[in-house]
């Protein structure tokens, strides 16, 4: 082959870009051959680690070549020297080889950030196919959830049940065949029967009204008849009076009470007819009796708009004046606390004659009521020091029953009340408004505690009867008492016939003072610690002061009488003052006589209801301190007769470790044991 014929046929190579042009074009210039060169189709089979270990061993070769060609200068070889020529053009072939490398580098660097871009377009796609998945799926659920809550018109209608459905339907509405296979027809059909039922209602409603028309008529009819008779009725009652006032039945009285009751506040219209009804039954003696200004509670139960024109003409002819702040808050305060201008007044007679007076008043802005009371005595009492208190109407009633003190307002609203007019506290009012007793609410049907059955009339009723004994009682027990402090003050102990077997015949301690202490006075007392410690001695019970003394022994007696005496018995705390200061805290037979008064008090209760209790008590006190001194050994060092001699007969002096005294008294044999 010629030389030209090699030169045709040579292959054309082809790099870069051109290349890759040439290639998509396709044509073929003559019968040259054309061969492409595509460094991204080298890259596919190039490894890069190999890549980059031929980069550092091009990077080293070269340096070496650098340096020896530095060297050769050095030494002085010239430009165009042979060697240097040959190591640069050796350095040229690395220089190249680097730069492939560099390129290729960065081509598989575009290839590596075009197949992330592609990922990422990939899983964003992704990612917004599973948004709109997700939208869709919590559009479906809101549709989902407004079908479930959805609530048709005919479940607000309570239909007949299933069963008496199928008993009263027709066949033709209930058609069981079908409805008991399908519930949306049985309901159809529920509702069916639930028209028809309704229609036959109304027909029945307007023939109701029909004859409800003509009823009405016929009552007027014979109104007009009864008002033809009020003047022929109202003459013969006037008539009727002087009869009924010889016969003692107080028609016209009653009546006019009865009018005056229509204008009572409903608690105390709840007290006045359960009273009456109590009077009637159970009785004879009881009087209820309206009390205050008629014509002012004719005007508290008007309309609003005619008290607010009243009030506003009343103001408007008032001399105009700013008031001060202190003015403002008294009227506010007045206001709070301002009672119903009608009271209702129970005159409670006893047995012996005595009476009880109980006035009720009901606080309007407050909604309690209160009781004051007063007592009527047939005969004069005598005058007492120490039973000053006991028929004051502070102290008369306080705990009727158990914890009620009468002290501040059963009702917890009265609180949120008070803060805004500035009351800090509801008893220093009780003097003038009366005690809020609980059990004066329930006489008038208030019941304000959570969890109670009864409410109104039938609260009233189920307290009337047991309200009514227990005062009774507390107002005999309370005139017992004062009888029998009138002989205590001047040392007379009273006991009854059907008590003296309690005690022995002789009895030689006395009781030479008796006064009434306060409870600060009680409190200090350094041999009262313990009770007042245990909580046993309040300052709603009263306190007294009992000595009693024999020869050089004094013994005093410090006394707690609760309020509800003698259902409570009187607490006796003792110190006695012979040969040293003694107590029950440091003296067992002191304790031992201490027990004898307050443990084993049931065998003092003497004859129902038990008034002579506490001087039942003060009378073993006083035996009891002579069994103590009789029993007292003498001091061999002293001659001369015993102070205290023997004179109670003994089993047995002392006993036991702790030298106990026998202070049992047994009758009849008259002497005395152990416990």
């Amino acid at each position: 082959m010629s030389s030209d014929t090699l030169k045709k046929r040579k292959s054309k190579v082809l790099r870069g870009e051109g290349a890759v042009q040439e290639m998509k074009r396709g044509r073929v210039e003559g019968d040259q051959q054309i061969r492409v060169y595509s460094e991204e189709v080298e890259l596919d089979s190039r490894d890069a680690k190999q890549d980059y270990k031929q980069f550092k061993e091009s990077c080293d070769s070269l340096a070496n070549l650098m340096s020896e060609i530095q060297n050769l200068k050095a030494n002085g070889a010239k430009e165009g020297c042979v060697e240097v020529e040959q190591k640069r053009m050796q350095s040229c072939i690395l220089f190249m080889n680097l730069k492939k490398l560099n390129r290729l580098t960065h081509i598989r660097l575009k290839r590596g950030r075009d197949q992330t871009h592609e990922a990422k377009q990939r899983v964003d796609v992704l990612h917004l196919q599973l948004q709109n998945l997700l939208y869709e799926v919590l559009h479906l659920q809101k549709e989902i959830s407004k079908c479930l809550e959805f609530k048709s018109k005919h479940e607000e209608i309570d239909l007949v049940p299933e069963e008496e459905f199928y008993k009263d339907a027709p066949p033709d509405i209930s058609r069981p065949n079908l409805t008991k296979t399908d519930s949306h027809q049985l309901t159809l059909a529920r509702l069916d029967w639930e028209l028809e039922q309704r229609k036959r209602l109304a027909e029945k409603y307007k023939e109701s009204l029909s004859s409800k028309e003509k009823i009405q008529k016929s009552i007027e009819v014979k109104k007009e008849h009864l008002s033809s008779l009020q003047p022929g009725l109202t003459a013969i009652m006037q008539a009727s009076i002087p009869v009924q006032q010889y016969l003692s039945m107080p028609f016209e009285q009653t009546q006019k009470q009865t009018e005056v009751a229509r204008h009572l506040p409903p608690p105390l219209y709840v007290l006045f007819v359960q009273a009456n009804a109590y009077g009637e039954a159970c009785d004879k003696n009881l009087i209820v009796s309206i009390n205050g200004d008629v014509d002012e509670a004719k005007a508290l139960s008007k309309p609003q708009e005619d008290s607010q024109v009243v009030f506003f003409s009343f103001t408007f002819c008032q001399k105009r004046r700013r008031a001060t702040t202190g003015g403002q808050l008294d009227d506010k305060r007045r206001e709070m606390l301002k009672r119903h201008p009608l009271s209702l007044c129970i005159d409670l007679k006893c047995k012996d004659g005595s009476i009880l007076y109980l006035y009720f008043y009901y606080l309007m802005n407050l909604n309690i009521m209160t009781v004051k009371t007063k007592v009527s005595i047939p005969t004069d009492l005598n005058t007492t020091i120490s039973g000053g208190d006991l028929l004051k109407s502070d102290t008369l009633l306080s705990c009727l029953y158990a914890g009620d003190h009468g002290g501040e307002t059963p009702n917890p609203a009265n609180r949120y009340q008070f803060d805004k007019v500035s009351i800090v506290c509801f008893s220093d009012y009780v003097e003038e408004l009366g005690h809020p007793y609980m059990w004066v609410q329930n006489l008038g049907g208030l019941q304000f505690p959570v969890g109670s059955v009864c409410s109104g009339s039938s609260l009233s009723a189920s307290q009337m009867e047991k309200t009514m004994k227990l005062l009774k009682r507390r107002l005999q027990s309370r005139l017992a008492l004062h009888r029998q402090f009138a002989s205590l003050e001047h040392s007379i102990i009273p006991v009854s016939s059907e008590c003296l077997y309690l005690f022995p015949a002789k009895i030689m301690s006395r009781l030479v003072r008796w006064v009434a202490i306060t409870y600060e006075e009680y409190r200090d007392l350094p041999y009262t610690q313990h009770v007042t410690d245990a909580g046993l001695a309040k300052e709603t019970d009263l306190y007294f002061m009992g000595v009693v003394e024999r020869g050089t022994a004094c013994l005093q007696a410090a006394v707690v009488l609760n309020p509800r005496y003698p259902e409570v018995s009187p607490l006796f705390s003792l110190s006695l003052s012979w040969k040293g200061e003694r107590s029950g805290q440091t003296d067992d037979n002191l304790r031992a006589m201490e027990s004898e008064v307050n443990v084993f008090k049931n065998e003092l209760q003497g004859p129902h209801p038990g008034h002579q209790l506490l001087t039942n008590q003060i009378s073993r006190l006083c035996v009891c301190l002579d069994v103590y001194l009789e029993t007292e050994g003498q001091d061999d060092g002293v001659e001369g007769p015993r102070e205290f001699p023997r004179e109670k007969m003994c089993l047995r002096i002392v006993r036991g470790p702790n030298r106990l005294k026998p202070f049992k008294y047994n009758h009849p044999q008259g002497f005395f044991s152990h416990r």
